[in-house]
């Protein structure tokens, strides 16, 4: 038993140096207050900077060599090539959101917010190492709580706290259902070990499923789709999008995208050519695939289309937001799938993008996009010169080339065009869907390219706002220094997927192998 305990801390080390160093801020913040109630000008900086550091010593350990051990229906934990990728998205993606936070928070405030954000990656993090339910949702809602947290700390005006209300009330629904569908799959498997799980299910005859469990799959996915934000889940975005600080928006569009796909991934799994074909088992994946089809054409067409009419930039990328999680979908519903047993679609499918690659790959570069924009924003307003509607951006060609010219590359990723990785997320999501050999394949891939071509207009409309349209104040907008490294970190990073993205896209497709 010592034995396994020791394997199990070695496998979440990283984590622990996470949930540690937030321990820390919480622990000590409170005792660097002064007499009169106010802390010391500047220590935002200094907690941003032990942020960094514990980021930096997680993703060291994270590259150390460490022993993986095969998950049993024994083991709490199972590390592969799924939670070195979860890891490093977290550890870059969590750089960039300690550079937009670090001026967004107060300093009486810095030490909770920078905590608050380490436990919620720490808990991302978690979500993919899980092979337990339990497991699963103890790591769902470390996600979740600090993030109630952060965004009441971000800010505390009257639609601050609207948007923590609502977000609060309806991620406890979700987590409800969640936790209902949990329920049913321990009722009927008779264990809450995924690995054990799935073995349970391997056994059953495909046409024998229990109708239960149809109940659990639909509840585990509908809970789950109020943390992609996918229709018709989606309703509370743009309000605390536009309500909350421009760091918590920022965390919001990525980070519960990051813990509801790869939960749905360890929750489905995958499935295999034997379910199909009658030969002694099913998987929740082969009965998830209808469910997530409708989910993702309905997702991508809603957060376009409501994209087109906004004026206000948060609450556009809000309904952006909603829109990728559709194309993520995409990804998803291919992967779930079971393709068709004939000569055609076999032929189509060697050599063929696989639907969860796709996915993760989609994955890290909306993430580096997304923050980006969001970073930027932060690092251009200012109270007494806010950045909020379309308008304000007017002539930023001008006031702030350099600024303009990253929110360029940006949101030409976003688009999905060359140069930067954006084309190549989308390309491998229509090429895995389209490759498929099958009729929802298909369409699929047509309606991720028609919602392509509707969201550049939104995209490429702000790029000619900033370029093409005269500004209404000729003075030049001052930068927010460590958020404005996040932006330029972003845009690298697109740009440098695009010509080298071979690396990782090798290292996924071993994802599930």
């Amino acid at each position: 038993m010592f034995g396994h305990l020791t394997s199990a801390v070695s496998q979440v080390l990283p984590e622990i140096i996470l949930l540690a160093a937030a321990c820390v801020n919480l622990a000590v913040g409170p005792f660097l207050f002064g007499d009169s109630g106010q802390a010391a000008s500047g220590i935002r900086h200094r907690w941003g900077v032990w942020s960094l550091l514990a980021l930096l010593l997680a993703g060291w350990c994270s590259l150390m060599p460490t022993p993986v051990i095969e998950a049993t229906e024994l083991a709490p934990f199972q590390v592969d090539t799924l939670v070195w990728f979860v890891r490093l998205v977290t550890l870059v993606t969590g750089t960039v959101l300690v550079l937009t936070n670090w001026n967004q928070t107060t300093d009486n405030d810095a030490a909770e917010s920078h905590a608050c954000l380490l436990l919620i990656l720490a808990g991302a993090n978690l979500i993919a190492l899980a092979n337990d339910l339990v497991v699963l949702f103890l790591a769902l809602e470390l996600v979740s709580i600090p993030t109630y947290l952060f965004l009441y700390v971000a800010r505390r005006d009257r639609s601050g706290q609207e948007a923590t209300l609502k977000y609060f009330l309806l991620s406890i629904f979700s987590s409800a259902l969640v936790l209902y569908g949990f329920s049913f799959l321990y009722g009927v498997a008779g264990t809450t070990n995924l690995t054990a799980l799935h073995h349970v299910f391997k056994n059953y005859e495909f046409s024998a499923m229990p109708a239960m469990l149809l109940v659990s799959i639909v509840t585990i996915v509908c809970g789950l789709a109020f943390r992609i934000t996918a229709v018709p889940f989606h309703f509370y975005a743009p309000d605390v999008f536009q309500g909350t600080a421009t760091s918590a928006a920022a965390l919001l569009s990525f980070i519960p995208k990051v813990a509801g796909f790869i939960a749905l991934v360890r929750l489905l799994g995958q499935p295999s050519v034997e379910s199909a074909t009658h030969l002694g088992y099913w998987s929740l994946a082969a009965k998830s695939g209808d469910v997530l089809f409708l989910l993702s054409i309905a997702t991508m067409f809603v957060g376009n289309l409501l994209a087109l009419l906004q004026k206000n930039v948060r609450r556009l990328l809000a309904y952006s937001s909603i829109a990728h999680a559709g194309y993520m979908l995409v990804g998803l519903s291919v992967a779930v799938s079971v393709p068709q047993i004939n000569d055609d679609a076999t032929a189509a499918s060697t050599g063929s993008i696989g639907g969860l690659p796709a996915l993760l790959f989609y994955l890290g570069v909306y993430g580096v996009t997304t923050l980006g924009v969001f970073a930027l924003i932060a690092s251009l307003s200012r109270p007494e010169r806010p950045l909020e509607t379309s308008d304000d951006l007017a002539g930023l060609s001008k006031t702030h080339p350099a600024g303009a010219f990253l929110a360029a590359v940006l949101l030409f990723g976003l688009t999905g065009l060359p140069p930067t990785a954006g084309f190549l997320g989308k390309l491998t999501l229509f090429l895995s869907a389209w490759n498929h050999g099958t009729d929802l394949g298909r369409r699929l891939a047509i309606c991720l390219a028609i919602n392509a071509a509707i969201a550049a207009w939104y995209y490429l409309r702000l790029i000619g706002v900033m370029y093409l349209q005269p500004s209404r104040d000729d003075t030049r907008r001052t930068t927010g220094v460590p958020a404005f490294v996040g932006v330029s970190l972003c845009a690298v990073a697109s740009i440098a997927l695009f010509f080298a993205p071979d690396w990782l896209w090798q290292a996924l497709q071993r994802v599930g192998g």
